[in-house]
């Protein structure tokens, strides 16, 4: 029997977070720099640590990838995200994502690529077919664009 504790033939599903970040109409956008989905672009997130809040997580994920910091935090919704071809027939990646809206700090300047994004980009939502984005990801986009109430904030930290 294999035995891991990492990304790949994981014991147990890993908690991901992953944010729909606004700045002045576009929408954040990385474009990933390891598995899963290396190569393509995506939303800024990432695996949350241990002893660190969701919040937290999410915060952190998407300054490591962008550089960019965030605030009016609202959860959107949850995502599976298991990948078959693992070791005895078990998943080979298995997340369980939560997904947010947040708009970027006043004053944010343009993203910079870093930990594991391989680009960051500010794009319009009006044209995201360029990206050849998983069509969760563009759903969940769409979501966001449509609940800018903001009735789901976290609080403040």
């Amino acid at each position: 029997m294999t035995v891991s504790a990492g990304r790949e033939n994981p014991l147990r599903p890993m908690i991901g977070v992953g944010a729909v970040v606004w700045h002045e109409g576009k929408v954040l956008l990385i474009r990933r720099g390891r598995p899963p989905k290396a190569g393509e672009w995506s939303l800024p997130g990432g695996a949350q640590e241990l002893g660190e809040t969701v919040q937290q997580a999410l915060e952190r994920e998407v300054f490591e990838e962008t550089g960019i910091r965030i605030t009016n935090i609202e959860f959107l919704e949850i995502i599976d995200l298991i990948t078959p071809g693992g070791a005895h027939g078990k998943p080979l990646y298995h997340y369980t994502l939560l997904d947010f809206s947040a708009d970027a700090v006043t004053g944010t300047a343009l993203p910079i690529a870093g930990d594991d994004a391989s680009d960051a980009i500010w794009a319009d939502p009006d044209r995201l077919e360029t990206y050849n984005l998983w069509t969760v990801t563009l759903r969940v986009i769409e979501k966001s664009r449509q609940a800018h109430g903001r009735r789901n904030r976290l609080p403040s930290s």
